[in-house]
């Protein structure tokens, strides 16, 4: 594992960091720069990662097996999501976030939460298989949600590094582990040609980035702690967390819910192929706000004084930019994409890859606004942002379905997005972030990026109308 040693080199400016050493804007730029480009590099070959393994195993396996696969996907993202108390943003915001007794204290929760979640995982996994009317659940689900009893083991470190914008190191292990796993799935594929080569190799990789944040992530052990003040931090921050990815779950899988009620599981593992070409791009863009945001915000309030907003503006002209553009350009090459890529039995994804990239537009543009609530400790306004987002999604992604098919639901996703921006600016002004110029120029870009797609792509959505039996 030499690979991973010239890593260490990249975290110079994090160290500076966590030594108190001040930050200029200068100093916070060029972090943000590292941090940007690290995270798109590592999500960009994690999201590599993933298409390869969907090309090969497409060529292995079956449609069927990729729908099975996402439905338990979607049992154990709701569980997961479902029972989270935020460690990770609490690390990343308390003042407490690197004292060690503060994260053992976490390090026990988080073992406590993902072993408990297994347990409910082999409880639902009847229930699961009844409501999907797919037996395979009963027998897929135990063995995949060991994959959480693993993950509960990994290291607060990978929080603390994250803290610290130190992102080459998780980068080069995120990837390790991924490719690893990758290599497990294919060969047990080859070998079995069964679904069970996705969970089996999904739990070893899991194995993988454990050993390998335990060896390489600097810092000392986790040891069972349990500390009253910081239990206490803990629970108090991550109750609206709690409440707020319980949200995310259903803006996450809410569709898969619902679409596994209304189409074969066959046309789930094709619209699932089309989803994850559609939404690569979001995984980058998620990831970059979700550990850069808030570390930003937290050291330049944008509410504190102009220069802080200045810098927290050029970021977010930059990222959503970027973001939209990424979107844009996928609505527009979709199809040729999912033709070049896949065989005739997944042609149908190309018109799931354009719609899924267009009725994102909207998310994109408000995602920026929740790092200076949080960066706050302001979580309750996120979680108020959530529930609005998740109410008016489930809602009209249902009602879009039952009206006009396909078609419909997704018209209803980005229309969910659209009235819930009402929501983001409220929650920014509340914090003094709103920047309603940023928001009236990438709802242009949106707009025009849209229409250009739909036009092109006309025939693609068209198609879409016999997925829903």
């Amino acid at each position: 594992m030499r690979f991973l040693a010239p890593v260490r080199s990249s975290s110079a400016l994090g160290a500076a960091a966590m030594s108190g050493e001040p930050t200029t804007p200068g100093k916070i730029t060029e972090r943000l720069a590292s941090g940007a480009l690290l995270t798109i590099g590592g999500h960009f070959g994690g999201q590599m990662i993933r298409l390869i393994g969907n090309l090969i195993l497409s060529r292995i396996l079956f449609p069927e097996a990729f729908g099975l696969m996402t439905l338990v996907t979607v049992v154990l993202v709701g569980v997961a999501m479902f029972s989270d108390i935020g460690i990770a943003p609490s690390i990343q915001q308390s003042k407490r976030g690197d004292d060690p007794d503060f994260l053992d204290t976490a390090w026990t929760l988080q073992l406590i939460r993902f072993s408990s979640l297994w347990v409910v995982c082999c409880i639902l996994a009847w229930p699961a298989g009844a409501f999907f009317n797919e037996p395979m659940l009963t027998q897929l689900l135990p063995v995949a949600a060991l994959s959480l009893v693993i993950a509960g083991f990994l290291p607060t470190r990978i929080h603390t590094a994250s803290r610290h914008l130190l992102i080459g190191r998780l980068t080069a292990i995120d990837l390790a582990s991924q490719a690893i796993g990758l290599i497990a799935i294919i060969v047990l594929a080859l070998i079995t040609r069964s679904v069970w080569a996705m969970p089996i190799g999904n739990v070893f990789g899991v194995f993988i980035k454990l050993i390998l944040a335990d060896r390489y992530l600097p810092g000392a052990r986790n040891r069972f702690r349990w500390e009253k003040e910081a239990r206490h931090e803990l629970v108090h921050f991550g109750k609206w967390i709690f409440l707020s990815t319980a949200c995310s779950f259903l803006l996450s899988q809410s569709d898969k819910i619902i679409l596994g009620k209304f189409i074969s599981i066959e046309g789930i593992g094709i619209y699932n192929v089309g989803f994850f070409m559609a939404t690569a791009p979001m995984a980058i863009a998620i990831a970059i706000n979700s550990r850069l945001t808030l570390p930003l915000c937290r050291d330049h309030p944008p509410g504190q004084s102009a220069d802080n907003f200045r810098v927290v503006r050029r970021f977010r002209f930059r990222f959503s930019f970027a973001a939209l553009s990424c979107q844009i350009v996928l609505a527009l090459l979709g199809v040729t994409i999912i033709d070049i890529l896949y065989d005739d039995r997944f042609l149908a994804s190309g018109g799931v890859v354009v719609a899924v990239a267009l009725m994102n537009l909207p998310y994109i543009i408000g995602i920026t606004y929740e790092g200076p609530a949080l960066a706050a400790a302001d979580s309750r306004a996120v979680f108020m942002l959530n529930l609005t987002r998740a109410v008016l999604q489930t809602g009209l992604f249902l009602a879009g379905v039952e009206l006009g098919g396909l078609q419909g639901a997704f018209i209803g996703y980005a229309l969910a997005h659209l009235l819930s921006h009402g929501v983001v600016i409220h929650v920014a002004r509340k914090h003094k972030a709103w920047d309603p110029l940023h928001d009236a120029v990438m709802l242009l870009l949106s707009i025009g990026g849209a229409a250009l797609a739909l036009w092109v792509n006309s025939g693609a959505i068209l198609m879409l109308s016999n997925f829903v039996r």
